[in-house]
């Protein structure tokens, strides 16, 4: 049924709290597992945050992304990483699209929250662009 689980990552609990169910379904399905997480670009003369700024820097993406095959495999899933560069939300949904992902299994708020609030957000994006279904863990 969910023959490739796309499982975009950044530094925020929801997504640690996602890779619980991604875990499960992973080994459920015998899925292929593809972990990603996006180097966001720096936009000229934007301030923020500490947590924005660690998913600018692509050595600490680097050491996330090791971090979460780790867990993974750990767990006996054998997971692939991906980095990309990009905006978030529509990396997401064009990797899905590039790897032929039946399911896209994210946090529901992540560090990806703007100042407009949810319906701005990745995740909120993702459901609205995205070539496959997408479960979003609270």
């Amino acid at each position: 049924m969910f023959n490739t689980i796309l499982f975009p990552i950044d530094h925020s609990r929801e997504a640690r709290e996602a890779a619980k169910t991604v875990a499960n379904l992973a080994k459920t399905y015998h899925s292929r597992l593809i972990i990603l997480s996006v180097v966001e670009p720096v936009k000229e003369g934007e301030i923020s945050s500490p947590s924005h700024e660690f998913m600018t820097s692509p050595t600490a993406v680097s050491q996330l992304l090791l971090e979460a095959q780790t867990l993974f495999e750990q767990q006996g899933i054998k997971a692939e990483v991906l980095e990309k560069q990009g905006v978030p939300s529509f990396t997401i949904c064009d990797v899905a699209d590039e790897t032929d992902a039946d399911l896209i299994i994210m946090g529901s708020r992540g560090l990806g929250l703007t100042e407009q609030g949810v319906s701005e957000s990745v995740a909120n994006r993702v459901i609205n662009l995205s070539p496959c279904p997408v479960l979003i863990v609270p």
